[in-house]
């Protein structure tokens, strides 16, 4: 599909987290595992990661004071006003961060993420400027660590939504959902079906899932993925449904999908089948399990 560019395109690039919506998210990467360590530093960063920003906040400005050339108490700053939406002045700490310590890939992909958020806000061609910092922070992310998948996860949401321009192009979508792919199959699989289904390409969408599939025929987490595709283009129902059931059976580990998700999922599957009644409880166990998933309650709403 030919991308023709027009400031108008500018307006919803980059739309950081989409694919975490996607594929996970904004930055979706946690703080290092502080352990039993009670040093200021150990405990900002159990504020921090408890979603306690303010208080986080001031203890790591509290370090900074004596520590201004810390790069890591700068970095999380940065990444605390990233979460208590304030992106100007996440990016200015957050280049002062990768000013004092170049080598780490989370802080460029945190300061692009900073970057994306304040592309949303400029003025329509102020964004272009922008958007060009946001993929160069991602392009160093992703070059310090080629592993880093969040960081690949937010390039490859910027190529999927930029205009060509300031660097995007599905073509780059999916040689990013293929880089991905080879490093976490899932993950992968996963970006690259929802790149298929942006272009209401489901045959081929199913097709990735699929392999996947018969590659994985046990894990759960695939199964959640077929289902969650069934979902979203509204084919496969029933084979999504089961996938699904199969899927809420199972106890998620780490970063696999919540319950919460898998409700909601198959709920949309009900809904799509036209079985309100079935689709409101499943909307609703999946707030029971997580009173502020937002989508879930939307769902919910649009069933009455």
């Amino acid at each position: 599909m030919k991308r023709i560019f027009h400031p108008r395109l500018l307006l919803s690039l980059p739309r950081v987290g989409l694919l975490a919506c996607l594929l996970a998210g904004t930055t979706r990467v946690r703080a290092a595992d502080t352990g039993t360590n009670t040093t200021p530093l150990a405990a900002a960063k159990k504020l921090f990661e408890s979603g306690r920003y303010p208080e986080a906040r001031a203890a790591f400005e509290k370090i900074a004071a004596a520590e201004p050339q810390n790069a890591e108490v700068m970095f999380y700053l940065g990444w605390t006003a990233f979460r208590l939406n304030q992106p100007e002045e996440s990016a200015k700490l957050l280049e002062k961060a990768t000013a004092l310590d170049a080598t780490k890939s989370l802080y460029f992909h945190v300061l692009g993420d900073a970057y994306g958020v304040l592309t949303q806000r400029a003025s329509v061609f102020g964004k272009i400027g922008w958007a060009k910092k946001c993929l160069a922070a991602y392009d160093r992310a992703v070059a310090l660590d080629p592993g880093n998948l969040d960081a690949r996860a937010a390039r490859l949401s910027y190529y999927w939504h930029a205009p060509a321009i300031v660097g995007g192009g599905m073509d780059k979508a999916r040689a990013e959902a293929e880089e991905i792919r080879q490093r976490d199959p899932v993950r992968g699989a996963q970006g690259l079906a929802d790149l298929y289904v942006s272009e209401k390409q489901y045959a081929e969408a199913f097709a990735v899932i699929d392999r996947l599939v018969a590659q994985y025929p046990d894990n759960k987490p695939v199964q959640y993925q077929l289902g969650r595709l069934a979902a979203i283009t509204g084919q496969q129902l029933d084979r999504g449904a089961t996938a699904l059931e199969a899927y809420l059976r199972y106890s998620p580990q780490g970063r696999e999908p919540g319950l919460a998700a898998a409700h909601w999922r198959l709920g949309m599957l009900y809904a799509r089948k036209g079985d309100k009644a079935a689709a409101r409880a499943e909307f609703e166990a999946a707030l029971k399990l997580d009173p502020g998933f937002t989508a879930a309650r939307e769902s919910l709403k649009k069933l009455k």
